[in-house]
């Protein structure tokens, strides 16, 4: 049997960390292996526990949960990022995005929602609650000034390169389509993760499926 996707939660509110608790109960492949109702308490849990995924609410006394993504992907860098809230906050949401969560869900969603959000970012996905998925190409965009593509910090070959990895395709179909050798495509790749301030290739792909990218 498959292990289950070992999760932990970071909320300040008892009363929403025990209906997690309930919900991932009742889910065969999920596991609750932690908590915590603060931010610093959450980082911790990050590096004792090391989730498969974390929950982790955007609000939090002693460290915001901005503040203990970036930690989290310095010290914790496998831990997928879920960032939850309950306000529609579109400042909150592209700054989570752009540290490093892979999903974000507001904490009335529906269970079956955040089921489907923790799987994806147990896999490396990144997969947004359904209230936030419709903005989040506009939240990771300049808001003013000239247009710059997605994903600037990338020069125009990792670019095209990352682009063809989130539609789907393996190296060897990357490098038939830009014509160019396997070895070229996969040098590119290794670099991509560092320029976006992110620790695998994974955690890439997701950055640039939220950018727009990957859209065939």
């Amino acid at each position: 049997m498959t292990a289950p996707i070992r999760v932990a939660i970071a909320d300040d509110h008892a009363l929403f960390r025990r209906g997690v608790r309930a919900m991932l109960g009742a889910v065969d492949d999920l596991e609750l292996v932690a908590e915590a109702e603060d931010g610093e308490e959450a980082i911790r849990v990050a590096v004792t526990e090391a989730p498969d995924v974390l929950l982790l609410d955007i609000r939090m006394p002693r460290r915001t949960g901005i503040d203990a993504v970036r930690a989290i992907r310095t010290r914790a860098p496998g831990v997928r990022i879920v960032m939850l809230t309950m306000v529609d906050d579109d400042d909150a949401v592209a700054a989570a995005l752009r540290d490093g969560a892979v999903g974000f869900v507001l904490k009335g969603a529906d269970p079956d929602e955040l089921v489907r959000v923790v799987r994806a970012a147990a896999r490396g996905e990144l997969l947004l609650g359904a209230s936030v998925a419709a903005r989040a190409v506009t939240l990771l965009q300049p808001r003013a000034g000239p247009w710059r593509p997605p994903l600037p910090e990338l020069r125009e070959r990792e670019r095209e390169v990352l682009d063809l990895l989130a539609a789907g395709l393996e190296p060897a179909a990357i490098a038939t389509r830009l014509h160019v050798s396997v070895k070229t495509v996969r040098n590119v790749l290794a670099g991509v993760p560092a320029r976006l301030g992110v620790a695998t290739r994974e955690e890439a792909v997701a950055l640039a499926r939220a950018a727009g990218l990957g859209r065939g």
